[in-house]
């Protein structure tokens, strides 16, 4: 295995224009297949994001209780992490890069986290669903780092704001999950309607965000009641709180796909301004 100095790591990234955070509701993986609202607002995004060096995302779908991994193979593999969907989902190609170097360049920025390099995992459906409209053919290396599902959200937050600064280093950072994820009360019926708990949870955590309440949205339990139904488990609210930690005070942001889908996912996502 090639062995990186300190000064390999600084050349990897250079500096360069702030890039954007984004946190992406990424709901139903057959989002991957369809073309549907929230796919053509992907599309239609990934179009205007500024060229970036590396993109790294946070998904809902790597857990690793006790400890944080990064992806650092060279080249990505795609997980197919589902079942009971049509062959077509199971077919899908994301061909990308990942990059060794980057991989450890974020590993230093966790060094007090033991943060650890992972070649075996690859790119979740929590990504590449996302990514091949986002980023359908892929320019820059993706990596993912894994969200550690036992630390406390105040620390989970502390943890990724030791990445902000990579933001001016050509880093292009995503949160893939869902702020409003009750997957056991989904309304499968098209066209259904969300339950109003959904809608309230929606809503004021969008407040929250816009009002950079970030108190409130790392208690989410002990600030509003219907958390307890809206988020049953908290794996596809914490991508959000990885984001919201590459924010830089006062920083403000745009909500895109705004909507509930079945029910009870929430699509809201953001971007910083």
């Amino acid at each position: 295995m090639r062995q990186y100095s300190i000064a390999d790591l600084e050349a990897r990234l250079t500096p360069s224009p702030r890039m954007p955070v984004l946190f992406v509701g990424h709901g139903n993986p057959m989002h991957a297949i369809s073309d549907n609202a929230f796919t053509r607002e992907w599309a239609r995004l990934g179009q205007e994001l500024p060229e970036a060096q590396a993109v790294v995302v946070v998904s809902a779908h790597w857990l690793t209780p006790g400890s944080t991994h990064i992806t650092d193979a060279p080249r990505n593999r795609v997980i197919y992490d589902f079942g009971g969907f049509p062959d077509e989902l199971f077919a899908v190609p994301y061909p990308s890069e990942g990059d060794p170097a980057v991989a450890r360049v974020l590993q230093r920025q966790l060094v007090e986290y033991e943060a650890q390099l992972d070649a075996q995992w690859g790119l979740d459906h929590g990504t590449w669903s996302v990514l091949v409209h986002l980023a359908p053919r892929p320019a820059v290396p993706i990596l993912q780092i894994s969200l550690d599902a036992a630390m406390p959200l105040p620390e989970l937050h502390a943890l990724f704001g030791r990445l902000r600064a990579l933001r001016d280093r050509g880093v292009l950072f995503i949160g893939s999950g869902n702020i409003v994820h009750a997957l056991g009360r989904a309304r499968w019926e098209p066209q259904a309607p969300a339950w109003d708990w959904a809608v309230e949870f929606d809503r004021v955590t969008a407040d929250a965000l816009r009002e950079g309440r970030t108190d409130l949205l790392l208690d989410p339990f002990g600030t509003w009641d219907t958390a307890r139904v809206a988020v049953p488990t908290d794996d596809h609210y914490r991508p959000m709180v990885a984001a919201l930690s590459l924010l830089h005070p006062t920083e403000p942001l745009s909500f895109f796909n705004e909507q509930i889908d079945m029910g009870s996912i929430g699509m809201r996502s953001f971007i910083s301004a």
